[in-house]
């Protein structure tokens, strides 16, 4: 199949080196769930002149988005407002993913979850799970059964929670062991091993974590770091031998290039160091750290030091599943720090699709439009009557055009979306084939 479209991708090493590439009259032929040519239209067209064509008339064909960070149990939260992220956990997150217990309950969420990312142009995403292993057993389950890539696993944490969210090393073990076996590899899915954070964690219950990235060297590791100072200082009274936040994760063999720490707005600059010379990624979460007062991601310092970061929505904290909207939050906290970093459109769209496919340990299958990759595709076309029609419609080139679907476009602008090839979704229906 070609599909004729205005095309666009951010292509480059890094956010700032980032450049847009495309085609106002493009074409792009899927075989096998895969893209297997691109360019011009006419040329394409001309080197598979039998194939089926369709037409997408106006917006923008774009790689899908990749989501470095987003929670399953927390769709129902998004909005609950006032509160910093101990009392916003305490009071409304951690009572409702105690519901997760219920595994009817959490299958219709995971559901709810799929759904919610892939009408926002989501296409692959690293989730933080359920503390109940039947519940991140549904979410892999109905992943697996939508087609979506996943990376996940189980939230785990044995202090500082609710009692019913409490685990115990043994327990987390023998169920990690369980789901990995059951689900990693399997299709699009793998695993991620998801200690909640430090304040939630003893020391065993991390030395678990780490023996299962021993064990099992090609799995993903996935926490939280360095988000909110109350948090930071309750650290670091459990942790007196640790040097800072991150030095407790690195005891236990956490850190590697697999590894995505959400957050990190207040490091330090023993902790960047650090980061760096492993290759672990963070997960830059602007609207959650606007919602929870948390402060400004200093992306500067973390340019500087040679970390690699992408785009999380941080779903429920976070108050929208949609990368567009994260990404022009990225900008706009970059232009209040007296350190910002200015932020253009090809910078946006890499963080939103290339590096957050690179976060996943898949920078050559997504994120891009290059031949070979995953038919990961967001079809972008503003309703009709809409500002966005009507700014479009002024753009006087493929960047203005870009920044426009930045600021405008939300889930009501994704007119189809495919993944591996396959149409998922088009506006007003989710579809199945």
């Amino acid at each position: 199949m070609i599909l004729r479209a205005s095309l666009l991708h951010a292509v480059g090493e890094g956010p700032l080196e980032a450049r847009l590439e495309g085609w106002s009259d493009g074409g792009l032929f899927i075989e096998s769930g895969r893209i297997a040519d691109v360019g011009p239209f006419a040329e394409v067209r001309a080197r598979h002149p039998e194939a089926p064509l369709r037409r997408l008339e106006g917006g923008l064909l774009l790689p899908g988005f990749v989501d470095a960070h987003v929670h399953f149990p927390q769709t129902g939260v998004i909005g609950a407002l006032g509160l910093d992220l101990l009392d916003w956990l305490e009071r409304v997150t951690l009572p409702a993913e105690a519901r997760f217990a219920d595994e009817a309950y959490a299958r219709r969420e995971a559901q709810t979850f799929l759904r919610a990312l892939v009408r926002s142009g989501t296409t692959r995403a690293l989730v933080f799970g359920s503390h109940f292993a039947p519940a991140q057993a549904a979410l892999f389950e109905e992943a697996a059964a939508l087609g979506f890539p996943l990376t996940s696993g189980l939230a785990t944490g044995d202090r500082n929670l609710r009692p019913e969210l409490h685990t115990t090393p043994e327990r987390a073990y023998a169920e990690n062991r369980a789901l990995i076996e059951r689900y990693h590899g399997q299709g699009g899915l793998r695993y991620a091993v998801t200690p909640r954070f430090a304040l939630a964690a003893s020391e065993a219950l991390l030395e678990v974590s780490g023996a299962l990235l021993r064990e099992h060297p090609d799995l993903h590791l996935q926490t939280h770091l360095n988000e909110n100072p109350r948090e930071i200082e309750a650290v670091a009274r459990l942790f007196p031998a640790a040097h800072d936040y991150l030095d407790v994760y690195d005891r236990f063999g956490l850190l590697g290039p697999r590894a995505v720490f959400a957050h990190d707005v207040h490091p330090n600059p023993r902790e960047l160091e650090r980061l760096a010379a492993s290759a672990a990624w963070v997960a830059h979460c602007p609207s959650s750290n606007a919602f929870l007062g948390s402060g400004l991601f200093p992306m500067r310092a973390h340019l500087e030091a040679g970390v690699r970061f992408a785009l999380g929505s941080d779903v429920g904290a976070g108050t929208r599943f949609s990368l567009l909207g994260e990404a022009m939050d990225a900008y706009k906290t970059q232009r209040l720090r007296a350190d910002g970093v200015n932020l253009p459109a090809a910078a946006l769209l890499w963080l939103a699709t290339r590096a957050g496919a690179a976060a996943l340990g898949q920078p050559g299958e997504a994120g891009g439009l290059e031949p070979d990759r995953s038919a990961d595709l967001v079809w972008l076309r503003p309703p009709p009557g809409s500002t966005l029609e009507a700014v479009l419609a002024q753009a006087d080139g493929p960047d203005r055009a870009l920044g426009a679907a930045f600021a405008l476009a939300r889930e009501d602008a994704v007119a189809a979306v495919w993944i591996r090839g396959r149409l998922v979704y088009q506006r007003g229906m989710l579809q199945a084939e």
